[in-house]
């Protein structure tokens, strides 16, 4: 009876041990997935109230590229610097094709770089504002945002620093922000907004920043009737002066010339029938030093002078001084279509190029 006791135990002690290991292993399954989750909730749950913003000035032409979240259902927040230069423009949510026009600003805080637009016709899902006392160093969060104007960017950090300026705070992240973040919103893990990404350090290296969420309440509860965006204050001095925000916004010595179809758009029967959407264009750099990480935006407009198509372009490669660089891109097969309605390899209505930003690269960089 001992002998069989004694298997019975040690044959328990097993299975226990078996049960114990299991457990540990489902336990760390279950963990991993409980980590995982949250950040493709946030994902999920914030891109219908994300929107990337294209600004136009007086003509029409594009000015500049942003990003934004709806606080109310018409109400979107930005940076106030997105809007500089620009006499109206209009978003696109994360994700759709419709487009909606900004109808004007409602509130706006110069010092901090913050403005609220109120768009026309539509109803978008909202974004809650966290609490920004609670928010503290090493605390993870998210950034969102549409980056060299890749749409719905989701890129993850922690908050490295809270930093004075003056007697206000900026949150210092390390998640990645670049020209096209400005005004998209920082989440917490909770998908609450804690932050407005606003700018980075050129040359450093995860040095980015965002306004506290905190400031934005005073705008909401404070609005004011629709103004125009043409009747907006100039914006040539908003924001904390110590941040280096992004990039060289001059285009004075990079042009943008000669932008053909790579397939001819042919005429059968009398009809137009577009051979591929691929187009390319010359860059032409006319400074006495290379210049490389050309950013330039191509608008497409039918025969009525309607913008009907936008193409981002980063061109990543060094173009040496005087010399120019062919780039190729596409769009879809509609637009040489429209744009070439008598058929060749030259689009018969308007077609903007405007550059955006690049780097001179001098001497030094090159060693």
């Amino acid at each position: 009876m001992l002998a069989v006791s004694l298997n019975t135990l040690r044959g328990q002690r097993k299975f226990s041990s078996v049960l114990v290991m299991v457990s540990l292993i489902l336990s760390s399954f279950l963990t991993s997935d409980t980590q995982a989750k949250p950040a493709r909730e946030v994902a999920e749950k914030t891109f219908p109230s994300v929107v990337i913003l294209v600004m136009q000035d007086s003509h029409g032409q594009p000015t500049s590229l942003g990003s934004g979240f709806f606080v109310k259902e018409d109400v979107i927040a930005t940076n106030l610097h997105v809007l500089e230069g620009a006499a109206s423009g209009y978003v696109k949510i994360v994700g759709k094709k419709p487009k909606y026009d900004i109808a004007g600003f409602v509130a706006i805080d110069r010092y901090r770089d913050l403005v609220l637009l109120k768009v026309r016709e539509v109803k978008a899902l909202t974004l809650v504002l966290a609490d920004s006392n609670d928010i503290a160093v090493g605390d993870e969060v998210y950034a969102v945002g549409n980056p060299q104007g890749l749409e719905g960017t989701f890129s993850k950090g922690i908050v490295s620093s809270i930093r004075k300026v003056g007697k206000d705070s900026l949150l210092q992240i390390t998640a990645p922000i670049s020209p096209g973040s400005s005004g998209g919103p920082v989440l917490n893990t909770e998908g609450k907004v804690v932050g407005v990404s606003v700018a980075t350090f050129k040359g450093g290296q995860n040095l980015n920043f965002a306004i506290p969420a905190s400031y934005l309440r005073p705008l909401l509860s404070l609005q004011d009737p629709v103004t125009p965006i043409k009747a907006l204050p100039g914006t040539e001095k908003v924001g904390p002066a110590l941040i280096d925000t992004f990039g060289e916004k001059g285009t004075v010595g990079v042009i943008g010339t000669r932008l053909t179809w790579r397939l001819p758009v042919v005429l059968l029967g009398g009809s137009v029938m577009a051979v591929s959407g691929d187009y390319s264009f010359s860059l032409y750099n006319k400074l006495r030093h290379p210049v490389e990480g050309i950013i330039c935006l191509v608008v497409f407009f039918d025969r009525d002078g309607e913008p009907i198509d936008i193409d981002l372009i980063q061109h990543r490669g060094t173009i040496p001084p005087g010399l120019a660089k062919r780039v190729t891109s596409i769009v879809d097969i509609s637009i040489p279509q429209i744009t070439t309605p008598g058929g060749g390899s030259t689009p018969e209505t308007k077609v903007d190029l405007r550059i955006l930003d690049f780097k001179i690269i001098q001497s030094e960089d090159l060693f």
